[in-house]
């Protein structure tokens, strides 16, 4: 929080739950000391957490399962929560996420399906299908450039996503064209992402796409470049490079 309000970010997302067996995460739903410094920090700096990740929904789903999840959630004053669909049996599949979204509600939270190419929501088309099923009031569809230029979605199918199932967007780069295993599509997810620009991705058409008051995050891992940087400098790069696409797309806009 404290290098966050410093570069100028506006909110922060935290990982409380691993993205993978044994990936990282910050323990603030097992760590209660953890988590009363993370409040204080967020009380001194003035910068709010917008979104918490991750949840996956398995085919053994049950609520309780997420029970300190959400509650750490809520004490974070989180708005969003990022939900991942691994679940093939895509009916029972909505059937969890309708109640993900239910225990979740009571936390002032909305549950946000990103569609990612490996895993059982592939695509924004999928992801659009199972939030509108559901039918919940605070089910949402998250769109991340990555996974949008990697999977059999376009930018007509981001700019169809209604407004209401919308809570963010996520910025980043990537090498063009799309990785052959899901092994490569993992590993730049996870570690060799590109600030925004650095890449082949459209990020000014993704941008073009999304609403103009849609807010955006940035999620962009890499193993190199970072502990090169460092996580201050690599920061202020990556704000830096968002708000270029941004003020680009906004010109365009204007003079058009």
């Amino acid at each position: 929080m404290t290098l966050a309000h410093k570069l100028g970010y506006q909110a922060i997302g935290v990982r409380i739950a691993p993205a993978a067996p044994g990936g990282d995460f910050s323990p603030l739903a097992t760590d209660p000391a953890m988590l009363r410094e993370t409040l204080r920090r967020i009380e001194d700096s003035g910068v709010p957490v917008f979104d918490v990740e991750i949840a996956r929904l398995k085919a053994d789903f049950k609520p309780e399962h997420f029970a300190a999840f959400l509650e750490t959630a809520g004490r974070l004053k989180a708005r969003a929560i990022l939900v991942a669909g691994d679940d093939p049996d895509e009916a029972r599949l909505t059937d969890s996420f309708a109640s993900f979204c239910r225990a979740a509600a009571p936390y002032g939270l909305t549950a946000d399906l990103e569609f990612m190419p490996w895993t059982a929501v592939k695509n924004a088309t999928a992801a659009l299908r199972i939030v509108t099923n559901a039918g919940e009031p605070n089910g949402r569809v998250l769109v991340d450039a990555l996974h949008a230029a990697r999977s059999a979605t376009t930018l007509d199918d981001i700019a169809s996503l209604p407004r209401h199932l919308l809570s963010y967007a996520q910025l980043c780069d990537a090498p063009a064209g799309i990785p052959k295993t899901d092994e490569e599509l993992i590993h730049t997810a996870r570690c060799a992402r590109l600030l925004p620009g650095d890449g082949g991705t459209d990020l000014r058409g993704l941008v073009r796409a999304l609403p103009n008051d849609l807010p955006l995050s940035l999620e962009i891992p890499n193993d190199e470049w970072l502990p090169k940087l460092g996580a201050e400098e690599w920061s202020r790069r990556a704000l830096a490079a968002a708000r270029r696409i941004v003020a680009e797309v906004a010109e365009g806009r204007t003079t058009t």
